[in-house]
């Protein structure tokens, strides 16, 4: 696994890259866990402590969304508020069948049911049940269960 800014520059070339089959193989260089026949659209930004970067993991045939967020690490960097807020960090887990719209920003320490669905624009600030559709970009995270055929 790749580390320090040589991560750093893969991440970027992977958010962008043309092809998910690359995309995907650039985002395992990185240390990625990733299932099989997920799909990673074009714009994901990963926010991670650097020295811990295996804090995300990535099941089966999950779909993700153009230019959604993942934070597993966050804090206020040099301001003096750091010393009241501390640095909040945690794992993320999208477990299989899950799909994660467009524009979504997923927090540290959330993990994401089996077949859960997270609209457009979703703020998740907390676990998400299997097969839960999740809605809402005011953290508030209204939800309804999935509907079954």
């Amino acid at each position: 696994m790749m580390k320090g800014a040589g991560r750093r520059i893969v991440k970027k070339i992977a958010k962008e890259i043309p092809g998910a089959n690359l995309r995907l193989t650039f985002f395992k260089m990185v240390g990625l866990k990733i299932g099989k026949q997920t799909y990673i659209a074009e714009g994901l930004t990963i926010a991670e402590d650097l020295g811990n970067p295996q804090q995300i993991t990535i099941g089966d045939r999950v779909a993700i969304g153009p230019e959604v967020i993942l934070i597993t690490s966050s804090h206020p960097n040099n301001s003096e508020l750091r010393k009241d807020y501390g640095e909040k960090t945690g794992e993320i887990v999208i477990q299989d069948d899950a799909w994660i719209g467009a524009g979504v920003i997923i927090l540290p320490g959330v993990k994401i049911g089996k077949k859960a669905v997270i609209g457009a624009g979703a703020v998740v600030t907390k676990d998400v049940p299997d097969g839960v559709v999740y809605v809402g970009g005011d953290g508030s995270g209204r939800s309804r269960e999935l509907p079954h055929k």
